[in-house]
């Protein structure tokens, strides 16, 4: 579906936030798009080690759950852990048994098996586990709306410690203890956990260094339940990539030879797109308890004979999966009018209940439609799964249609729920009527752009820079960049069959690079000048690292430039952008239009203004090409004329080496005439150039033990002159840092004194 671009706003990153984190602007800029403008909450962020994380103690009857488990742990009591088949299931129930069988805790595991039993606790399995004896029934992510399967445990003299991180129902099960964190006020930091958050989050509580060595399980839960990658979940997730990388646990080593990824490169996407997806297909096509013994093994021979069942059950899901995509694209095909309904709802006897979620997934974000696949044997309950859209609560949808259903549950994106076959027409019918009722499916959302870039600025350095944001995921999404006027060089397809497409793209300098397209084969291409939005992250592979830049969005490029605003049709423009005497020319159209604003930077004229002495006008001058193209639009903004009368002149001290003395100077002139009182803004305005590079340039004057500058309680610079030695590290870091700032600078203006007018019209 086509989604707007949303492109960056042109403010720049705090001052104090940026002079922290350093490095490219994009960086500093994201953080402040999440809210995080203070730079000892920007430390916490990028380094766990700055974050304090909240006490388990916070949760809800976690002093009961860790009293309880410790008398079963001191009375020798057989505890019977009771999790799911899917990843966040398998973690949290690996983490339990290891961790308590590390206490000295007598303990077994049951995941149910998704085709007999289904999610939850199965009360005929459960019969036959209490006949079996067992003394403490302790969920993870599970039961927290297992009323019977409590009160069948507690008729046999069987305690039950919940720990579960789903919707909370109307009442709480009678358990001796419920560890949810949805029992937590909003915006807590606990109340994302996933199940296997919570489940070490117990352990933590009953042995910090035993659930410490477990935080790899809880990375891999986190990623595959879509968990949000914030606060205390991006910390246990950094913490547990840390482990991953260093000393991945057996099982998982051989898992990551058969997906031949190196451990020491693994990160979050290798989670989300080979490690889950392994684990997962055990419980979609066979039976998930295997996952374990692999999980928790020290057996090497084992595990690999554990991984290779994994990967031969992967490829079955793979095969599946594919198979009932393509006959659920061939109902829609035969019967287009299912995609009238506010919601895709589709069935197949044949199809296996165990894919369908996957499948559902896939043509919810294909259509923009929350999706429903149903799995319907004859003369069966059909077993459906439920995929949303961002913005609509498919669980609340499914609650308005719940006299048709035999049972459902799940979470605002996701859900499952099973019905009568014969039911699934008036079902499609009251489904759809309750999204409508919702206010319908939202129209895509736009795809945020974090910045702009040419191709020769896609480096190893400023990957580098961009990973140090992730992990990335709901709540922190990669960061999305454009390169515009870009043209197809070359294309061929990847993967066995084709599926993905490696292009070329080239830009109007020839300047190549290598961009993939996931999924892309099939996909409409440009065919003439384009705009690209896309990812950019390292990759590894058979030891060497590039920069990958991953395909998002196109469009072609347009005649107008998003970055230069478009005034009305009434604004008259005069080009002396190739003026041969162009000072001779402003002196005669100066007599012409004796009230017209001069607006000159960086330049040394009589009887001009900056930036910042902008006002209302009839007539605009622009005597040197502005900075960026926020300075620009603000300009005309701030303006608003009729006339426009545009000259092309650079600033005097364009080149860094001038651009710094002169920066000195002013600065000595500061601290001579003004108490060393001095503005970024103004600085910059006088230089002709951005703030960024003003601090840039302060920073290098600093390392360069000339300058010191310190910002005062009201916000301006207060600058001080030095004389001590340098920094040689430092000065090679900001030295750096300027000479791109200004790059990045003279290539807009480039651009502007190319098309600066033709922008206009």
């Amino acid at each position: 579906m086509p989604r707007a671009w949303q492109l960056p706003s042109q403010t720049e990153p705090p001052p104090a936030l940026h002079s922290v984190i350093g490095g490219h602007p994009i960086v500093s800029s994201r953080l402040a798009r999440l809210g995080i403008s203070d730079p000892v909450a920007a430390q916490q962020f990028l380094d766990p080690a700055q974050y304090t994380p909240a006490p388990a103690s916070d949760l809800p009857d976690i002093e009961p759950a860790r009293a309880r488990l410790r008398q079963a742990i001191r009375q020798n009591q057989r505890i019977l852990v009771w999790g799911d088949f899917d990843v966040d299931g398998q973690t949290a129930s690996a983490l339990l048994y290891a961790s308590l069988s590390q206490l000295g805790a007598r303990v077994t595991v049951h995941l149910p098996n998704r085709f007999r039993e289904g999610h939850g606790i199965h009360l005929p399995t459960l019969e036959r586990h209490l006949k079996n004896g067992f003394d403490l029934l302790l969920t993870c992510d599970t039961g927290v709306d297992a009323h019977a399967a409590v009160e069948l445990a507690a008729q046999q003299g069987v305690d039950t410690i919940i720990t579960d991180h789903h919707a909370l129902p109307e009442r709480l099960p009678a358990a001796l203890a419920v560890v949810n964190p949805r029992r937590l006020p909003a915006g807590h930091p606990l109340r994302d956990l996933p199940g296997v958050g919570v489940a070490y989050k117990l352990i933590q509580a009953l042995e910090p260094a035993i659930a410490a060595a477990h935080v790899d399980l809880v990375a891999l839960g986190l990623v595959a339940d879509v968990m949000p990658l914030l606060g205390e979940n991006r910390y246990l997730l950094q913490l547990g990539l840390a482990q991953l990388r260093s000393a991945p646990r057996m099982g998982l080593r051989a898992i990551l030879q058969r997906a031949q990824i190196e451990a020491a490169a693994l990160n979050e996407g290798h989670i989300g797109f080979a490690i889950a997806p392994r684990l997962n297909a055990l419980g979609r096509v066979e039976d998930a308890n295997p996952a374990i013994e692999l999980l928790t093994t020290d057996d090497n021979s084992r595990a690999m004979s554990l991984a290779s069942s994994l990967e031969e059950a992967n490829a079955r899901r793979r095969f599946l999966s594919n198979q009932v995509y393509a006959a659920a694209m061939s109902q829609i095909e035969a019967e287009p009018h299912l995609l009238e309904y506010a919601a895709l709802v589709l069935h197949h006897r044949e199809w296996h209940s165990g894919v369908i979620g996957i499948v559902a997934s896939r043509l919810a974000e294909e259509f923009a439609l929350p999706t429903v696949l149903l799995a319907a044997p004859a003369d069966e309950l059909a077993r459906g799964s439920a995929r949303s859209v961002a913005g609509l609560d498919i669980m609340a949808a499914l609650r308005q249609t719940q006299n048709l259903l035999h049972t459902y549950g799940g979470h605002s994106m996701a859900a499952g729920m099973s019905l009568r076959a014969q039911a699934i027409s008036d079902f499609r019918r009251a489904f759809s009527r309750a999204v409508r009722d919702l206010g319908g499916a939202p129209a895509a959302p736009p795809l945020p752009i974090d910045g702009c870039l040419r191709l020769p600025e896609i480096t190893a350095g400023l990957t580098d820079e961009i990973e140090s944001l992730a992990p990335f995921g709901p709540g922190n999404p990669p960061i999305t960049l454009l390169t515009r006027g870009l043209t197809l060089a070359s294309q061929r397809g990847l993967g066995r069959r084709g599926d993905h497409l490696q292009l070329i793209v080239a830009d109007q300098a020839d300047n190549r690079q290598r961009v993939i397209w996931w999924r892309g084969a099939g996909k409409t291409l440009p065919s003439g000048a384009f705009d690209l939005a896309y990812t950019l992250r390292s990759s590894h592979y058979r030891g060497r690292r590039e920069n990958l830049v991953e395909w998002l969005d196109w469009r072609e490029s347009p005649r107008t430039s998003p970055e230069l605003r478009s005034q009305a049709t009434s604004l008259l423009s005069i080009d002396y952008r190739y003026s041969a005497n162009a000072r001779a020319d402003l002196a005669r159209i100066r007599e012409q239009h004796p009230a017209a604003q001069v607006w000159a930077e960086g330049a040394q004229m009589p009887a001009c203004v900056t930036r910042l002495q902008l006002a209302p006008g009839e007539t605009l001058i622009v005597w040197t090409i502005p900075a960026a193209s926020a300075i620009w639009r603000a300009a005309l903004d701030t303006v608003n004329p009729s006339r426009l009368i545009v000259f092309a002149a650079r600033p005097a001290w364009a080149h860094p080496n001038a651009f710094l003395t002169r920066l000195y100077g002013m600065a000595k002139y500061a601290v001579a005439q003004r108490d060393g009182a001095a503005d970024v803004q103004a600085l910059a305005a006088a230089l002709g150039d951005r703030a960024l590079a003003v601090q840039a340039g302060l920073h290098l004057l600093r390392a360069r033990g000339l300058l010191a500058h310190d910002r005062a309680a009201d916000g301006k610079l207060r600058l001080r002159m030095l004389q001590v030695g340098a920094d040689e590290k430092l000065c090679d870091k900001w030295r750096a840092r300027l000479n791109l700032i200004l790059r990045e600078t003279s290539a807009y203006r480039d651009y502007w004194r190319l098309h600066a007018l033709d922008e206009l019209h």
